[in-house]
């Protein structure tokens, strides 16, 4: 799959790093440093822009060091970027820590992974066929 990108930081594209990667990891594209308190989020642009083909969506997730190291992880994990939006790909970061955390130009701040999705049709209804689950909620199952 080809997806056309345009790129004002001065950072290399997105890339795996690996043959099995899943993600494209994502890095700062900032004039100066940003500093993030314990509990705040930012905005960290990337002077990325994509354009998606229909029926695929980008997803931001956190990277799994920058959270373990540092309690930096994406706000609204995943984030969601649709196939008509084309305005600059940017990162809520929140910093869960007890250390403020600086992000500083070219830091790799999230990955982002490329998914197919289906439309779904809602047919509206009285009731529901059932399951052996039912309504049961959060750990219902009885499963670990």
């Amino acid at each position: 799959m080809q997806i056309r990108i345009v790129n004002k930081s001065q950072h290399p594209l997105p890339a795996y790093e690996t043959n099995a990667s899943a993600g494209m990891d994502l890095r700062a594209n900032l004039a100066e440093p940003v500093v993030i308190m314990t509990l705040e989020r930012a905005m960290i642009p990337t002077g990325l822009f994509i354009e998606l083909p229909v029926g695929f969506e980008a997803q931001i997730r956190p990277r799994s060091g920058l959270a373990a190291r540092s309690g930096i992880t994406v706000l609204n994990s995943p984030g969601t970027i649709d196939a008509d939006y084309r305005g600059e790909i940017k990162i809520i970061l929140v910093n869960l820590s007890a250390e403020p955390f600086t992000v500083s130009d070219g830091d790799r701040v999230a990955q982002m992974i490329i998914s197919r999705h289906e439309k779904a049709e809602l047919i509206e209804a009285d009731e529901l066929n059932e399951s052996e689950r039912g309504s049961g909620g959060f750990g219902h199952t009885g499963k670990n």
